[in-house]
């Protein structure tokens, strides 16, 4: 296994161009199911993630081209010649679940394995089923796969989710497009992926209103065309660097960057003492003095603070001056990167879904292991700020949500390697 050796050298400066967001990207590629017609998605992020979303949408029987490095993804379902995500993919990643309403909406059939991914805690698809069957569609559960149908296609219903759920509402939007009449999602995710998925689906000649906002209206067309599409900036890989100068000092600007898109947290970096400035290019971070606050963070789904930057702050908090509490609100399994904090020498106390944090002068080098995507860049981001050196293990969570870390970092400063096992 590979890992990656991170020795805290001071001040980064320079700047970081942040891919697509693959949350985006993830959601948008299940969409060229919908049409016959290709779809070419630009500013595609280079991950193992993509790959596996490759792989499944190839062994469906669509032909999926990578283009200028991997940063183009031209999609083609023109014949789809099998229905059924297998498990030896689909457990990989659970965003293969969203295969599932555009091959109901496209063919009126499915068989879909429950999917897999992160172990960050129970991430349910019942929303997911529920919102599909108020579209007429008829669900079983058998041998860990959902059979889905609807013999007669989809048609328009009121979907009012008792939860925001991301997923849920990118398969109900995705169905809905090609339901026969008005669909109505209530209670929907807010979620720039969100917004950026149903600019896709309207250049691809899908009716759509109200995305952004908790109520999002379709109604529903015949047929969809091929698009070209650029995937919108990954706020999350934005959030990450965005730390990098705020833990270590010095001035870095973040390339792509839009404030929108990270709003609630750049308000929590500016109670940090953690200034925020836009550019022509991006967004340019830097400390205000030499000390950080502490500061209270509770995630929420956006526009609120996101939950998968909630172990990356922590890592900002973990040297700050007091004492701050961060707490979980969406997932009940994220403080999984604490022990391994802790050996870095952080104070921190895990009660429930809080976690008390109080700052310490230095992080000390250590050895640890990543146990999920958003924890692996939070030890790095640790070990910028530590004394000696950090070795990072598993990093093979890191391949599924950043890509060329190394290399980022590196050109602004960090003394960061990744070594290959024999």
């Amino acid at each position: 296994m590979d890992t990656i050796v991170v020795t805290g050298n001071g001040a980064l400066n320079g700047q970081i161009p942040i891919a697509g967001a693959k949350n985006a990207c993830l959601t948008l590629m299940p969409a060229a199911l919908l049409s016959e017609d290709p779809l070419t998605l630009t500013n595609a992020p280079r991950l193992s993630d993509i790959r596996t979303m490759s792989d499944l949408l190839m062994s469906l029987g669509a032909e999926v081209t990578a283009l200028k490095d991997g940063q183009v993804q031209a999609i083609s379902c023109h014949d789809l010649s099998n229905h059924t995500a297998d498990h030896g993919i689909v457990r990989k990643m659970r965003a293969s679940i969203l295969v599932l309403g555009p091959m109901l909406a496209r063919d009126g059939h499915a068989i879909v394995s429950l999917p897999g991914g992160c172990e960050i805690g129970v991430r349910p698809v019942d929303l997911h089923l529920k919102a599909l069957e108020t579209l007429g569609a008829e669900m079983e559960l058998k041998g860990g796969y959902v059979h889905a149908k609807a013999p007669h296609g989809l048609r328009g219903g009121v979907i009012d989710f008792p939860l925001v759920s991301v997923g849920a509402t990118e398969n109900a939007l995705m169905a809905a497009t090609l339901a026969k009449g008005t669909t109505v999602i209530k209670n929907a995710a807010r979620e720039p992926e969100i917004v950026d998925l149903a600019i896709c689906l309207r250049r691809m000649g899908a009716q759509i209103e109200g995305e952004g906002t908790s109520t999002i209206t379709i109604q529903g067309v015949d047929r969809l065309n091929g698009a070209t599409h650029p995937v919108v900036v990954d706020r999350i890989e934005l959030g990450t660097y965005m730390l990098a100068p705020a833990i270590t000092g010095g001035e870095v600007e973040c390339l792509g960057g839009r404030r929108d898109l990270v709003a609630a947290f750049c308000d929590k970096l500016d109670e940090a003492g953690i200034e925020v400035s836009e550019t022509e290019t991006g967004l340019s971070v830097r400390r205000r003095d030499n000390c950080i606050r502490a500061v209270d963070v509770s995630t929420a789904p956006f526009p609120g603070f996101p939950t998968d930057l909630q172990a990356q702050m922590m890592a900002l908090m973990a040297t700050a001056e007091g004492t701050s509490v961060l707490e979980e609100t969406i997932f009940e399994n994220r403080f999984m990167h604490v022990p391994e904090l802790s050996r870095m020498g952080a104070e921190i106390e895990v009660h429930g879904g809080t976690a008390k944090v109080t700052g310490v002068n230095r992080l000390k080098g250590a050895p640890v292991e990543a146990t999920d995507l958003r924890a692996s860049v939070s030890l790095i981001l640790a070990g910028l700020a530590a004394e000696g050196d950090t070795i990072v293990s598993e990093v093979q969570h890191l391949d599924r949500g950043y890509e060329q870390v190394v290399e980022k970092l590196s050109a602004v400063g960090a003394k960061i390697e990744r070594t290959h096992a024999q």
